[in-house]
């Protein structure tokens, strides 16, 4: 299986650009491959910074839907490889800087809420839609960019938010045209190259560590709520009605 991103390295600063055809939607192995890489570059003495990006359509539509409509159980090792890659991003030695356009759903949410700085395109939206999809969506990694309210209008009604919604609420630093998204994370990672490594990955490590509670653990017990969710007729309907494209039917729960 050819790995679903494309990396290279140049002056510090290592690019990691999603290249999985049609909406960057992931299964679970490929999760598990884009942590790994990851982890490496966060131990790669050529690397000093870390821009994670996307080809087509949109940045990330999170996970293949597609894969668990047809195996529930494959949840068990999804979650996994989302929390994995979640995680090394949060815990990275290494500044993160997500560069995004288009969607940014489900673990597209994980991967810039876990991430150090956010640009973004401004035809840019944050979706968490799987209020729809039988599952639990990145809570935790959602209020790390949005107060508490605006995430949960979010997670309820499963509508997005556009960037520059974002950018007033404080999540996203910048806000340029598509065509200059790059070049924005470009400029923001190479000031950051220039610095001190040892210095950098020190003010990374005590930055994580003033953070309020623990992303990880809070990720994890919400992940809890997706298997849970797993175990619902609900659940499974809303992922065959994806797949199907047509609208689910609900049992009455009354």
């Amino acid at each position: 299986m050819s790995a679903p991103y494309k990396l290279s390295i140049a002056e510090g600063v290592a690019e990691l650009v999603f290249d999985n055809p049609p909406v960057n939607a992931f299964d679970s192995e490929q999760w598990f491959a884009i942590a790994n890489e990851l982890e490496q570059l966060g131990t790669n003495d050529d690397v000093r910074v870390i821009i994670i990006a996307a080809e087509g359509k949109g940045f990330c539509a999170g996970v293949n839907i597609k894969e668990l409509a047809a195996d529930k159980t494959k949840i068990v090792a999804v979650n996994q490889g989302n929390y994995d890659t979640f995680k090394v991003i949060h815990l990275n030695p290494k500044p993160v800087i997500v560069a995004l356009h288009g969607f940014v759903l489900g673990g597209g949410i994980g991967v810039s809420g876990a991430a150090d700085i956010i640009v973004a395109s401004d035809c840019t939206t944050f979706g968490v839609p799987e209020i729809d999809r039988g599952a639990m969506g990145g809570g935790a990694h959602l209020q790390r960019m949005f107060p508490v309210q605006k995430v949960r209008h979010m997670y309820f009604t499963g509508e997005p938010i556009d960037a520059h919604e974002a950018y007033r609420l404080g999540a996203v630093e910048r806000v340029v045209p598509r065509d200059q998204v790059m070049t924005a994370a470009r400029e923001i990672a190479a000031s950051i190259a220039e610095k001190s490594p040892a210095m950098v990955s020190l003010a990374k490590e005590a930055l994580t560590g003033i953070e309020d509670g623990d992303l990880e653990q809070k990720y994890r017990s919400e992940q809890g709520f997706t298997l849970e969710a797993y175990t619902m007729e609900d659940s499974q309907e809303s992922r065959d009605a994806f797949v199907d494209k047509r609208d689910p039917n609900f049992k009455d729960n009354a």
